[in-house]
């Protein structure tokens, strides 16, 4: 695993020894499998970007306090230039950037993602707490809710419960880019 990764493991380690539970129960509070958490904790397997969201959300951390290590420091407005938001390199078939990193309180996860349609997608899905809004920017994609699959280009939109396994696929050549924005 690469460095950020273990980073952000031992941050995720640092927070649950704050809390003082133990790898099982903390597992259950976020309602991640206990062998899966401890390899997320270890750093020995890479963390979905959902599990980080329910492990922020449910301990009253910011999503960018686990990934970067540092707090948010804006409260009242947080502007991102073209290409500057915080990348979140977590597996090959994604990247983020999140647009909102440095802002406290916020009540949206909001990112940028690209998706490259050459690499392959070996996970199940990942369902998280909230709501989340997909819109198009450019390319095709794929969105598959356990077996049902709905297909968006340039342009087009979808608002759904996160709460449902979802998995997404960029189809065709073109890299795939869409604006994500996740309820708290």
């Amino acid at each position: 695993m690469n460095n950020a990764i273990k980073l952000i493991a031992a941050r995720i380690k640092a927070l649950r020894e704050i809390t003082g539970l133990t790898p099982e129960k903390f597992a259950t509070e976020v309602d991640i499998d206990a062998q899966t958490y401890q390899n997320y904790e270890t750093g020995d397997t890479d963390i979905p970007v959902s599990a980080l969201y329910t492990i922020a959300r449910n301990h009253n951390v910011d999503l960018a306090a686990l990934l970067t290590g540092q707090d948010p420091k804006l409260d009242k407005y947080f502007v991102v230039k073209s290409g500057d938001g915080l990348n979140i390199a977590r597996r090959e078939e994604y990247s983020y950037q999140d647009l909102a990193h440095n802002f406290i309180g916020k009540k949206l996860e909001v990112f940028l993602v690209t998706a490259d349609p050459s690499a392959k997608n070996e996970s199940g899905g990942y369902a998280h707490k909230g709501q989340e809004f997909i819109y198009i920017l450019e390319g095709a994609l794929k969105i598959n809710f356990e077996g049902k699959e709905v297909v968006l280009a340039d342009g087009d939109s979808i608002y759904f419960n996160a709460t449902n396994k979802h998995k997404m696929q960029a189809l065709g050549a073109k890299i795939a880019k869409f604006l994500v924005v996740i309820t708290i």
